[in-house]
């Protein structure tokens, strides 16, 4: 009774310790956004939506100032969302585009409105704009802003406001019909590389994760044995 009771201890504790390892090693997003935890609608007053908690309050202030005036100004639209972790296989460009039908379900309510949504996980940008406004904002143009104006402070100093705030001076330039500034002059000391693991690093971590696992599988077999010719020898 007493040898039955250690073996299963043993086992039990193997079990939980590869329940542990295969919990840490999974990754599975947790928390992530999906468009329909966004409001139905956009808030009339407030043109950024700041989910990720990037944007100081003084800067989103200055932010909602100027996307007003630009409304006011042009007829044109912009809103701005920051997504911290989406949902698996979810980018920033496709839940712009979700977001935008979501917001805008109609070519005429959409027509002179652009979404941009940033995910803080991956800093990576999503834009997504109407008919009218894409006459006015090509698709060179817009990939520009969020690869290259937006992206370059966040490179340099990971600085969020500074990227909405080179992106609002940008596009209110374009909107407004004016001749495009263009993107920020880069330093080469800003660090182009990603800092995110790439598919070799990724591999190497989960082959490092099987053997884990392949090694506790084993314990659990082995420990439940040598604790048993233990007790036998013990006994003897």
């Amino acid at each position: 009774m007493l040898l039955s009771s250690i073996f299963h201890r043993c086992r039990w504790i193997v079990v939980v310790a590869i329940a542990l390892v295969i919990n840490l090693t999974t990754t599975t997003p947790a928390n992530a956004t999906g468009v329909y935890a966004m409001p139905i609608a956009p808030n009339a007053d407030n043109w950024v939506l700041d989910d990720a908690k990037q944007i100081t309050r003084l800067n989103e202030s200055n932010l909602n100032k100027d996307l007003k005036k630009l409304a006011e100004a042009t007829g044109q639209e912009v809103r701005y969302v920051t997504i911290h972790r989406l949902d698996y296989g979810e980018t920033a460009q496709s839940f712009s585009e979700q977001l935008f039908k979501r917001w805008f379900p109609t070519a005429e309510a959409g027509a002179n409105q652009t979404v941009v949504v940033l995910d803080d996980v991956t800093n990576n940008i999503g834009l997504t704009s109407g008919e009218e406004t894409a006459a006015l904002l090509p698709e060179e143009i817009a990939e520009s802003i969020t690869q290259e104006t937006m992206k370059a402070p966040l490179l340099k100093s990971n600085s969020y406001n500074r990227a909405f705030s080179d992106a609002t001076i940008r596009l209110a330039s374009v909107l407004a019909g004016e001749p495009d500034p263009g993107p920020p002059l880069i330093e080469e000391t800003i660090n182009v590389e990603g800092t995110f693991a790439t598919a070799e690093e990724t591999e190497e971590n989960r082959t490092f994760s099987t053997w884990v696992v392949v090694v506790l599988l084993i314990l659990a077999t082995v420990i439940p044995m040598v604790t048993y010719y233990w007790y036998i020898s013990a006994g003897g």
